[in-house]
């Protein structure tokens, strides 16, 4: 299904992720999937795709000096629950953040699932942006994030 990711920037230093969580936890907003990683990589290539899919939320000053220094931040993705409250509480809040569509998939936890849905990908010529996901070890279900280039089709393809 198709869902509203959310990804921002949090400075990389102990504590933010709390203030981070603690905030949404505060407005009864519960976090369905969460990746972190270094900013710095990313930040040079948010700047080239700029332009072609992404939504600005924030304004263009906040992005420009966050190129500057995006080795001291760190780039989080995050699927809510409630995802316009969350925007609003994020944009009440001064973080730099942008929204992107994503496919968020519910699949079977057993060897092979996420390569048959990988490769449906790969049959639509359909190319991974990137991709996260979890299960608890003997779980039924996993939840994986997948960020296509053609939101659109993938859509399609995975409309159950």
């Amino acid at each position: 299904m198709v869902r509203t990711e959310i990804s921002l920037f949090l400075e990389n230093v102990p504590g933010e992720l709390g203030k981070l969580t603690s905030m949404l936890s505060a407005e009864r907003i519960n976090i369905d999937a969460l990746t972190i990683q270094d900013a710095s990589k990313y930040v040079q290539e948010l700047f080239k795709a700029r332009g072609k899919s992404l939504n600005r939320i924030a304004p263009a000053a906040s992005y420009g000096s966050m190129q500057k220094d995006s080795a001291d931040h760190a780039l989080i993705r995050l699927l809510v629950d409630k995802t316009d409250k969350a925007i609003d509480l994020l944009s009440r809040s001064d973080y730099v953040f942008d929204i992107m569509p994503v496919i968020a998939l519910e699949i079977e936890n057993r060897p092979g699932t996420l390569s048959e849905m990988a490769k449906k990908f790969g049959e639509e010529g359909i190319n991974i942006n990137y991709v996260y996901g979890s299960a608890l070890p003997g779980g039924k279900r996993s939840l994986f994030i997948f960020c296509p280039e053609d939101i659109e089709l993938a859509a399609k393809i995975f409309k159950d």
